[in-house]
């Protein structure tokens, strides 16, 4: 028997779409029952961002149908969601190639520390692609990228976001706290907002400091008073010591 979803007599003009390279931007084609396609442009392996993995917790032929995915798949359904995201960011910025790529450093820098701290995951990388995401709404009622209209319009945009994607609504709560005041930490915050604070930090300085490197003494008082997490601060040690006069 084979699941009316998977059968192509059942298929519409949409089960065979493009999507965006998550790396380089190339579009790529997917056909709906694709687990992944490779970019013939950069090589990159992408997992096709549409599977949803709902119908698993009631299908009663839900372990054919996974079963029959490749086993990187069924192991790295956190890297779908993360390509998903990267997608879903790049869609919304557009041309806007300097905030992808800052968004995009940003979600590298908080994987890394992430797992360092243990936390979790999904959230980190959704608040680390995302983060910036009310910058383009900010500048268009206010004219002013200034954090608080950041804080304000950025967590509806990542609402909207997150709920196309399918997340699970503790997650959207979570990761739209942290957009909300991602600039201004909290007496008492998560391991979450630690890491995507950390790892925006890292960014900003690295952005700031190319333009203007700072002396040693500087950065070694910035890495030793402005870090919430001592991975952070490893990591951030590590990329940006290079840049000090």
């Amino acid at each position: 028997m084979q699941c009316p979803g998977q059968d192509s007599r059942y298929w519409v003009g949409e089960d065979v779409f493009e999507t965006n390279c998550p790396k380089c931007g190339h579009s790529v084609e997917f056909f709906k029952d694709d687990s992944q396609q490779k970019c013939r442009k950069c090589g990159h392996r992408i997992l096709n961002p549409k599977i949803d993995f709902g119908c698993a917790s009631y299908c009663p032929y839900a372990d054919q149908c996974l079963g029959s995915m490749p086993p990187e798949l069924l192991a790295r359904r956190d890297d779908l969601f993360k390509d998903k995201l990267a997608i879903a960011m790049r869609k919304y910025f557009g041309q806007d190639h300097r905030r992808i790529k800052h968004a995009e450093s940003v979600a590298s820098y908080a994987e890394e520390i992430g797992k360092m701290e243990k936390g979790n995951m999904a959230v980190i990388m959704a608040a680390a692609y995302l983060h910036d995401i009310g910058i383009r709404e900010a500048e268009r009622k206010f004219n002013s990228s200034a954090p608080r209209y950041q804080h304000t319009e950025g967590p509806p945009v990542a609402r909207e976001i997150l709920t196309g994607l399918k997340a699970e609504e503790e997650l959207i709560e979570e990761v739209c706290d942290i957009i909300g005041h991602h600039h201004l930490p909290r007496e008492d915050e998560t391991i979450n907002f630690k890491v995507l604070y950390d790892a925006d930090l890292i960014v900003n300085l690295d952005e700031r400091y190319r333009e203007k490197p700072p002396t040693g003494e500087k950065l070694e008082t910035v890495l030793n008073t402005s870090f919430l997490t001592d991975s952070g601060r490893r990591v951030a040690k590590k990329a940006l010591l290079k840049l000090a006069r």
